[in-house]
């Protein structure tokens, strides 16, 4: 049962109606068969310690029940996950402002979470991601990082979040920069979802 809680909420919330110019109304949609639940990339045994191998095990796990890859994996949105770049951001945005109700939603990019030193995570303190997967935290604590669906993962427990934070660290670093977070009331350049199970025609 909690499963399928899980995967409903996944659903709800990493399935939407991609853009580039939003649609005025809904016939103007096409349905959407997005991703929700991928595997997680295998660990690279060179990555972690021998003996952290269940930390990253039970990591692996979480990242794939909590479907992070639906989000941060180019081309899930879109039912056509890269799965050579999986974790690695998507060029696909989120709207976190309706844009069946303004034409120029502002639009969050889901963040690459491999530990590349440049475009990733690979210089993130520990406490630094964990933050931002428990509370929604950005790196530098400015502000909730929009759209991150972290509600679902405040109660996670300590050993849980030090688990997903281990197996970040032992995946494949991969060099990927998303694009830029587009405010409201701007026109974004590249294309979004919102929720729902609809794409624009193009």
């Amino acid at each position: 049962m909690k499963r399928q809680m899980i995967c409903l909420l996944c659903l709800l919330m990493f399935s939407g109606c991609a853009t580039e110019a939003p649609p005025a109304t809904i016939d103007n949609c096409e349905e959407l068969d997005c991703s929700t639940i991928m595997d997680a990339p295998a660990p690279l045994a060179g990555n972690y310690l021998p003996a952290d191998r269940d930390k990253v095990d039970r990591g692996a796990y979480l990242v794939e029940l909590l479907g992070c890859g639906a989000c941060h994996t180019n081309g899930a949105f879109e039912g056509a996950p890269d799965m050579q770049r999986s974790l690695a951001g998507s060029s696909t945005g989120i709207a976190f402002s309706n844009p069946l109700g303004d034409d120029r939603p502002g639009v969050i990019f889901p963040a690459n979470i491999t530990p590349d030193n440049e475009t990733g995570i690979g210089q993130w303190s520990d406490a630094q991601i964990g933050k931002a997967i428990r509370a929604g935290v950005g790196r530098h604590g400015s502000r909730r990082i929009a759209m991150m669906p972290w509600p679902g993962y405040a109660k996670l427990t300590d050993d849980d979040l030090g688990a997903m934070v281990t197996y970040l660290r032992s995946i494949k670093p991969i060099a990927n920069s998303v694009p830029a977070e587009v405010a409201p009331g701007q026109r974004a350049r590249d294309p979004f979802v919102y929720f729902g199970v609809y794409r624009s025609k193009k």
